[in-house]
């Protein structure tokens, strides 16, 4: 088993080591941080976070109603703020993102502008793993169209005795129901396993046979870099408390490419902060929409909610999705070779880092009440991991702020858990 020496050694060679010291790391009772392997689910704190929201604390206190047009970064442009970052993060053109509402809120827009079934094709393709909050969306859409969902819902899942999906196995389900599906909902990440898909692959796939391709970015966003602008991907959406940092129910985003954004206007779910900036406070009766990802704005976004995420990715631009990548391969070949000893750990990601990200899934041997037990054990010598049923464990080393050391040391408490779980 590679040893601690080893991860001295790649610490100190590590380019974005100092990044770590930006973010505020949970202490356990001794003071000392725990092996927070969490941020795929809540990412932590950047140290910037508190100064972001408390300038605009001060902002409201100084300027009241005022703040909208003055101050240092005016409420009312608040949301443009972000979109540098986002660019980046996203691999898009400035007009095709933005940042607004939640994950789900998003979904709906998206998908009241391109799910339009007409004729045969009625229906929507998406994995039958997919987090239960986008199957939500997706079936009260088609509901909402007077369809059946339990008809125009196809729903994907791994072969028997599999995990993971193959993307054969979506491209053979569209050539299947060519004529048929208007729309592909599919996951950059698969949430439980950690699978990564080649999102560029499946958009062609969708096109070649007339479907919408939309992604749910939520496991990927600030994990994996993205290119959404060349690989063509019609929509995508996303939360930003994950990778991105950006504290618990931050503001998320949207992708539209910018081939829809020149053509005649899509329909949408239209509120007034989606209208033309100029005229939007001459509040006229006819909606005339921004240039843009802006355009789908309904409400106007919270300031306080927004400022975290700002802190966050001025880091990201700091660092490069690149140099994070680089280091995120790293990090996970490190944890998958101190782990690979152990028979009575499945790892469930594909051992392949090009079809993964920053996260790990586990299965323990055993019955599944194993499992739980070494979870507990995890949590209770602090290590911070999820479980996600039925049977998963999953850890991801965020590179912004994981060390080496810390995955070292993770490897060792999980190998301790096992030996006290049997």
């Amino acid at each position: 088993m590679p040893g601690l020496e080893e991860a001295r050694a790649l610490d100190a060679a590590d380019p974005l080591r100092t990044f770590r010291d930006a973010f505020v790391l949970p202490l356990n009772e001794q003071g000392a941080p725990v092996l927070y392997f969490c941020g795929h689910s809540l990412g932590l704190q950047p140290l910037a976070a508190r100064a972001r929201v408390a300038e605009e604390l001060d902002a409201w206190a100084r300027l009241a109603v005022l703040g909208h047009e003055q101050g240092r970064r005016p409420w009312v442009e608040y949301h443009e703020q972000l979109t540098a970052g986002l660019q980046q993060v996203t691999g898009a053109t400035a007009r095709e993102v933005v940042a607004m509402n939640s994950l789900t809120i998003n979904l709906h827009l998206m998908l009241a502008s391109f799910y339009r079934p007409e004729g045969r094709r009625t229906k929507i393709l998406m994995e039958s793993g997919a987090f239960s909050s986008d199957r939500h969306a997706v079936a009260s859409h088609i509901a909402w169209h007077g369809l059946d969902p339990a008809v125009e819902l196809i729903e994907l899942g791994a072969s028997r005795d599999a995990d993971l999906i193959a993307h054969e196995e979506v491209e053979s389900a569209l050539m299947e129901r060519d004529g048929e599906i208007a729309l592909l909902l599919w996951p950059s990440v698969q949430y439980r396993t950690g699978q990564a898909f080649d999102i560029a692959r499946l958009a062609a796939a969708a096109r070649r046979h007339g479907a919408v391709a939309g992604f749910d970015l939520a496991h990927s966003i600030g994990n994996l870099p993205h290119r959404l602008h060349d690989d063509h991907i019609d929509f995508a959406v996303w939360c930003s408390y994950k990778y991105l940092n950006g504290g618990p129910g931050a503001i998320g985003g949207a992708f539209i490419h910018e081939r829809h954004l020149d053509r005649e206007p899509l329909p949408r779910l239209a509120g007034w902060w989606g209208h033309d900036r100029v005229t939007r406070f001459q509040l006229g009766r006819e909606f005339h929409p921004q240039d843009g990802a802006a355009g789908w704005q309904v409400s106007n976004p919270s300031v306080l909610a927004a400022a975290p995420l700002l802190a966050s990715l001025e880091l990201f631009q700091q660092a490069g999705m690149r140099a994070l990548r680089e280091k995120s391969v790293q990090l996970t070949g490190f944890l998958a070779r101190l782990l690979a000893a152990r028979p009575d750990l499945e790892l469930l990601t594909p051992a392949d880092p090009a079809a993964r990200g920053a996260q790990l899934s586990l299965r323990i041997a055993g019955h599944i009440s194993r499992g739980k037990r070494v979870y507990a054990e995890l949590l209770e010598r602090g290590a911070i991991v999820d479980w996600r049923e039925p049977d998963v464990i999953r850890a991801a080393p965020a590179p912004l702020y994981t060390r080496f050391a810390d995955v070292h040391a993770f490897a060792g408490v999980l190998r301790e858990a096992l030996e006290l779980c049997p």
